[in-house]
């Protein structure tokens, strides 16, 4: 029943197209286990039965060290071959910082070590880095502000459980960071778990559309918050976000005064210009990469693009996991001077990959913006994919009316509705490519799923702890070479 299978969209029009167009119009192409919607409910019941018999609920608790456990130090340094040497040591020296920073960055630790735990079987479309910073608000192309999962890079098709766990996993982990006592990180885990499955449950009652329209208005999060500091705090983010368009404040903090065209400001080592043959560097390849990318838009976006023309590119590095692939900014400038920033990610192959199977997609970034169309409840209408040298890429929109989620200063009760909320959202992502109601039968209503959820998390955060200790030990003994840059 679950086994995934490779569906086609029949091609209406062949016509006389290019190789890159007949590439683009693959897009409708996905990988996804056999649906079950159009099977009766009585029969989806009784798979949800016999998925509680074949992995029990109370299955998915805890965490036990495998006897064969491969060492996470390494297993970071072999996730760091094909990145950009030089950058390497700046993304170590920000996991080094704290369990926390460590967590977001060891993805490739953590698909490995659920490899060994057990699993319904049950595959969708997952983030493949679930954790709580991988969520914030942004803008729709309707400039609605929504709060949705913002980071896809790990996307793939793979078991659901695996996105759940990494999310409340995190939660202890943050509230361990923020200093919070056991029981909160235990009561922060087990709230999101049970947003999770209630609204899983909510959305199997639901008419099948339900999960694609449905979506999370920031607003309506902001005026519900009972905390007056933090519902201050969250207006004055939504206010500079909005206050002006994002790439005119972009192109004051970025660009160089004066010049025409205008260019990238260096700021090294975190944005600057790079004369290697790995970057986009030189107009030739430029405008191949931007030609594969443009053929990747939907045509009426295609329009909106060619009223701009791009004038410069640079690297600039982002994140804690991202660090070291190759990422940087394009600057478009229109005939009327209007600039427009579009960020390029690197798109390496999913660190889900190696347990659940390759994509179909033998472009990533491909992959990564199909899994992003499928999970987002809105995605951004630049959202491409292009191709340069030696590497694969995707391009959105810099920052769009971005607001991220400041953890640090959250306090018990914020944190355990910013959990609740995660659990919701990712509950609506996976609606959207699973069956919610099979999926929410086999939660049920009891506590046996958030219980065992919490105990995984606490288990986990522990195994984080250690790990990190560990990476610390291989810095300061030179098996890692670190660089901590503020």
């Amino acid at each position: 029943m679950f086994t995934s299978t490779k569906q086609r969209a029949a091609a209406t029009h062949k016509g006389k197209r290019t190789k890159g167009e007949r590439k683009a119009s693959m897009a409708a192409e996905i990988l996804l286990p056999d649906q079950t919607y159009t099977k009766s409910i009585s029969e989806r019941l009784a798979i949800a039965k016999k998925m509680r018999l074949d992995c029990p609920r109370k299955s998915l608790a805890g965490w036990q060290v495998p006897k064969k456990r491969p060492d996470p130090v390494e297993i970071l340094i072999e996730n760091s071959k094909g990145r950009v040497p030089h950058l390497v040591p700046i993304r170590n020296g920000r996991m080094m910082a704290s369990p926390f920073a460590f967590y977001r960055g060891a993805a490739a630790i953590m698909a490995s070590d659920l490899s060994h735990t057990l699993s319904t079987g049950l595959h969708l479309q997952i983030c493949g880095d679930c954790h709580l910073v991988n969520f914030g608000g942004f803008a729709t192309p309707e400039r609605k502000l929504i709060f949705d999962i913002n980071d896809f890079d790990e996307t793939t098709v793979g078991p659901w459980e695996w996105d759940i766990k990494r999310l409340t996993a995190s939660l202890v982990v943050a509230a361990r960071a923020n200093g919070f006592s056991e029981s909160v990180g235990k009561d922060v885990a087990w709230y999101a778990a049970s947003a999770y499955r209630d609204h899983l449950i909510d959305y199997g009652k639901s008419p099948v559309l339900e999960a694609w329209y449905d979506h999370l208005d920031l607003q309506d999060i902001i005026d519900r918050m009972v905390d007056p500091a933090m519902r201050k705090r969250a207006e004055a983010a939504v206010k500079k976000a909005t206050e002006f368009t994002v790439h005119t404040k972009e192109f004051v903090k970025l660009a160089v005064e004066g010049g025409a065209p205008p260019r990238i400001r260096d700021e090294p080592p975190l944005i600057y210009h790079d004369n290697s043959d790995q970057l986009l560097t030189n107009r030739k390849e430029l405008d191949l990469a931007f030609a594969e990318y443009r053929r990747t838009l939907p045509p009426e976006r295609r329009v909106l693009l060619d009223r701009f023309e791009a004038v410069d590119v640079a690297v600039k590095v982002v994140g804690v996991g991202s660090v070291g692939t190759y990422c940087g900014i394009i600057l478009f400038v229109s005939g009327s001077g209007d600039p427009l920033f579009l960020q390029f990610k690197e798109a390496r192959a999913s660190v889900i990959e190696p347990y659940v199977g390759a994509s179909i997609y033998k472009h990533h970034g491909e992959r990564v913006v199909i899994g992003q169309r499928l999970m987002q409840s809105a995605s951004d209408i630049f959202l491409g994919w292009t191709q340069g040298p030696k590497r694969d890429f995707y391009i959105r929109q810099l920052r769009d009316a971005k607001v991220s989620p400041d953890v640090s200063i959250m306090k018990p009760l914020n944190l355990r509705n910013y959990g609740k909320l995660c659990g919701h959202t990712l509950a609506r992502a996976h609606a959207r490519s699973g069956d919610a109601l099979l999926l929410g039968a086999y939660l049920g209503k009891g506590d046996a799923f958030p219980d065992a959820m919490t105990s995984f998390a606490i288990d986990y955060a522990d195994q984080n702890d250690r790990d990190h200790q560990a990476f610390v030990r291989a810095v300061r003994s030179g098996r890692v070479q670190a660089q901590r840059i503020d």
